[in-house]
């Protein structure tokens, strides 16, 4: 089967113990590429995959033609991707410092890291006015470059995820708003950030051992943290243990292990909040289909 995830430590570190065969793959023979999140994305909706990890964002655009499997998402509270500017005190919604004499007012950048990532997905939901106003434009870029740009002006906001959560501020860059904590005061559910996605067409029964093999490997990482660390780094070498670990901790949780009613609950929450905002999707091209998880 064909099985895609993302370089990240969460993921490599839940994938630890299938990528190095610790545990019984249960007669399942995957062939796994590990690529950055974005590519996953869009090979998610290009239907590449039997199996991929990817953001709830494109999943929802596949919602017809895929599962959500009950292990292996990164969702909960206090995980949800931070806006940040180059500047102190500045936001996408205020407009830009200009003089009387001015003919137009500048035009400033929000970076965001890939199109169909829930990152980009939650800017366009809360910052839909700075969007409509032409107050910002927006920028996809790869994750990691994201904040070395507004370290050096060459953007003025930027929408950060993943280990750039844990060295912001070391890099003297300026908190606007974290976007998770938007989402749990509006929604008062877990943020569904990504999780592992199987195609509907796939073999039930084929399903639910991949479900059954995805979970023990969590498991086993989570009995063997220290273990894993060699398999993160081969994919993160630039970051220390610790960074490592806190990365870990913050993203794979109990939802990590299995969804549950409250994982559910975001999950419906996201689909409903896409559904009703017509900023995100054109409503006449969009096909809804809300997620669902698959159920043994």
């Amino acid at each position: 089967m064909k099985l895609a995830i993302s370089t990240c430590p969460n993921d490599t570190f839940a994938f630890h113990a299938i990528l190095n065969r610790k545990i019984d793959l249960r007669g399942l023979d995957f062939e796994i590429e590990l690529l950055d999140i974005e590519e996953l994305n869009q090979r998610i909706v290009r239907d590449e995959f039997d199996i991929a990890k990817g953001s709830y964002h494109a999943a929802i655009l596949m919602a017809d033609k895929l599962f959500v499997l009950p292990s292996g998402s990164a969702l909960g509270f206090g995980v949800g991707p931070l806006l940040l500017a180059a500047s102190p005190n500045s936001s996408p919604n205020t407009s830009p410092n200009t003089s009387p004499n001015d003919l137009g007012q500048e035009i400033r950048t929000t970076l965001c890291p890939g199109e169909l990532t829930t990152a980009t997905l939650l800017y366009k939901l809360f910052y839909s006015e700075s969007l409509s106003q032409n107050k910002t434009i927006v920028e996809q870029r790869l994750f990691s470059d994201i904040l070395p740009a507004l370290k050096n002006g060459t953007a003025d906001f930027g929408v950060c995820i993943h280990e750039g959560r844990f060295t912001w501020q070391e890099q003297g860059l300026h908190l606007v708003e974290d976007l998770g904590t938007r989402w749990e005061t509006e929604t008062g559910q877990p943020l569904p950030l990504g999780g592992l996605f199987a195609r509907r067409s796939l073999d039930q029964e084929v399903l639910f051992r991949t479900q059954s093999v995805i979970k023990e490997s969590i498991l086993y990482a989570l009995e063997n943290r220290n273990e894993t660390i060699a398999t993160m780094r081969r994919f993160a070498q630039e970051l220390s243990d610790d960074v490592l670990l806190a990365h870990v901790d913050l993203y794979v949780n109990q939802w990590t292990i299995e969804l549950g009613n409250e994982g559910r609950a975001g999950l419906k929450a996201l689909s409903q909040l896409v559904q009703s905002n017509g900023v995100v999707f054109n409503k006449t091209d969009f096909r809804f289909a809300e997620l669902e998880v698959l159920e043994p």
